[in-house]
C-alpha cells in the first residue's frame, strides 16, 4: 500500500452544548472560530476552531437519533473522531479496503466545508472512528 497520507486535519469533539464548548475554547483557550456551519444530512452543527496548523471541530447534535446525538447518548461528550489528511481519497479507499479495512463510506461523500470525507469502521481501527479527507 502506497502511503497517501498528509498529516492530521482535525479532531471532532462531540459536544452537548455548543455555546458552552465554544466558550471554553474561545474565552477562557483563546481558540479562534474559523467557521460555522450546520450539516443537515449528519445532523450536526459544526463550529471549526483554528488550532495552529490543523483545526479542532466542535460537534453539536440537532437530532438524538443522529450520530453524535446517539455518540453522547451512550458514552458522553468527547473526541468523536480523527481525521487524516489524505492525497486521493477515492483510490486511498480502494487501497484500505483490499487491505481488509472496514469501510462506513465505500465512497467519498460531502462533509462539513465542502471537503470530501469518508468513515471507516472502528472495527478496523483499534476501536477509533476515523476519518479521512482530502486535501
Amino acid at each position: 500500500m502506497t502511503p497517501r497520507y498528509r498529516g492530521i486535519d482535525h479532531l471532532g469533539i462531540a459536544v452537548a452544548d455548543l455555546e458552552a464548548a465554544r466558550d471554553v475554547f474561545t474565552r477562557l483557550l483563546g481558540f479562534r472560530v474559523t467557521e460555522e456551519e450546520a450539516v443537515p444530512d449528519q445532523k450536526v452543527r459544526v463550529l471549526k476552531l483554528d488550532a495552529g496548523g490543523s483545526e479542532l471541530e466542535l460537534l453539536e447534535s440537532t437530532d438524538p437519533q443522529g450520530p453524535i446525538g446517539r455518540f453522547i447518548a451512550s458514552r458522553g461528550p468527547g473526541i468523536h473522531h480523527v481525521t487524516v489528511r489524505v492525497e486521493d481519497l477515492a483510490a486511498t479507499l480502494k487501497e484500505i479496503e483490499a487491505a481488509g479495512v472496514e469501510l462506513i463510506d465505500r465512497e467519498p461523500r460531502v462533509g462539513a466545508g465542502g471537503k470530501k470525507i469518508a468513515f471507516l469502521h472502528p472495527k478496523s481501527t483499534a476501536g477509533i472512528l476515523i476519518e479521512l479527507c482530502e486535501g
